[in-house]
């Protein structure tokens, strides 16, 4: 056929595409079969849908600057910094996968009193960033930029409490790792949106603060700062921690050389009190809690980032984690601790280290992973509601009144 020829019927079918396409775009669906399509199709199973957090509506907010939000969950699938084992930028598809029994009408929180993703925050499923795994460099930037971006977004709703908190206004972010390094741009991004240091809520069975010569005092450069077990000593450099309020907890690690020098050498990292995961068997879940609230304290004007690391948990329990530690807490008791911290002015979290290769046929690391996401959104929405809504399984009253006669009513 001459060239011509193979030209027209290109354009010929492309004008039929378009032609067809058209016709499409201009067909309006009469609002009486709309409803009826509504009644019809417009519902979800627990393993049905895409696999978006929670069944939430997936938004790439990136790329639509005009979505807002009071609460995004966003993925951060970068794992080209760890020390260990690799796989961790496969844990946000995981988590969410995960996360699927957690439902809109299916997701009233007892312990909290409150459905999280039915009351006044708008909470969407931000998708991922798009990281590089070829340049730590730029992946860094990248994040830093995407969290800088996102966390800068108006916010939808106000809190039905008014709150004045330094958070107000100012949508909090769930992130969904990738290896702990996400934290670094992380607090870089808080820093900048709050213009002081951030308090680090840290549960690790690590403590991440080492100076990165413990990996390699000889090969040194600029890129080898940022991996998995150093960032919060490069986080501390940079001045973006709070080192009077700062905790980790759940601590269980081997240290170098032979003493407890990483504990007691002068430095940036020395601003975090320790808890360690031995510590439960003497202080209790709840024990753990009041040392960790006597440390960060209850400061409106004091932004509080959690960062867990789902190898705080025993490897019994979460396999399927990059660097795992025997002897570490149970997720009951985890979850445990997490629900005792509801009352923190929580501006952003992250759930890290969620490997899915390693993890069991149960998929018990990745459940624990979706499970503590869904108990930081729930207490960061509770957070903003103006009815003592006490909790603890409906006995709302008589929890309310011993926790005041606990703490005073001027701190609640």
């Amino acid at each position: 056929m001459p060239a011509w020829k193979s030209l027209l019927s290109v354009l010929a079918l492309a004008g039929s595409a378009v032609a067809c396409a058209h016709h499409g775009d201009t067909e309006v669906v009469p609002e009486h079969e709309r409803e009826e399509l509504l009644k019809k199709w417009d519902q979800e199973w627990s393993f049905s849908g895409i696999a978006s957090f929670a069944h939430l509506k997936p938004v790439k907010c990136l790329v639509e600057p005009t979505e807002h939000y009071d609460i995004a969950v966003i993925g951060a699938p970068f794992d080209t910094a760890v020390s260990y084992r690799p796989g961790a930028r496969f844990g946000p598809r995981a988590i969410r996968a995960a996360s699927a029994r957690q439902m809109s009408g299916t997701s009233y929180n007892t312990r909290a009193g409150i459905n999280p993703y039915q009351s006044w925050a708008k909470i969407t499923d931000c998708g991922d960033i798009p990281i590089t795994p070829f340049d730590n460099g730029l992946a860094e930037r990248q994040m830093y930029e995407a969290f800088l971006e996102l966390g800068s977004r108006k916010t939808v709703n106000a809190a039905p409490k008014g709150d004045k908190s330094i958070g107000a206004g100012h949508p909090k972010l769930v992130t969904l790792g990738g290896d702990h390094s996400i934290a670094l741009p992380a607090l870089r991004a808080l820093y900048q949106i709050y213009q002081k240091p951030i308090t680090v809520l840290h549960f690790d069975a690590h403590l991440d603060t080492w100076n990165p010569v413990r990996y390699s005092a000889y090969w040194q450069s600029e890129q080898t700062q940022f991996n998995h077990g150093s960032f919060f000593h490069k986080a501390s450099r940079e001045g973006l921690i709070c080192n009077s309020t700062s905790a980790h907890a759940g601590l269980r690690t081997r240290l170098t050389g032979v003493d407890d020098g990483d504990y007691t050498n002068p430095g940036p990292e020395q601003g975090f009190i320790r808890v360690h995961a031995d510590d439960i068997d003497e202080l209790g879940p709840m024990g753990v809690v009041d040392a960790i609230m006597q440390r960060t304290g209850l400061d409106p004007e004091q932004p509080v980032y959690l960062s867990v690391d789902i190898d705080v948990l025993d490897p019994s329990t979460a396999p399927g984690t990059g660097t795992p530690e025997p002897g570490g807490w149970t997720t009951r008791e985890f979850i445990r601790i997490l629900r005792g911290l509801e009352k923190l002015n929580l501006v952003g979290a992250d759930i890290v280290e969620v490997s899915p290769a390693y993890d069991n046929k149960g998929e018990t690391t990745a459940l624990a992973a979706a499970q503590v996401a869904f108990e930081i959104i729930t207490s960061m929405v509770k957070s903003g509601v103006s009815e003592n809504l006490g909790g603890w399984y409906g006995r709302k009253d008589e929890i309310a009144e011993a926790y005041e006669a606990k703490v005073g009513k001027d701190e609640l």
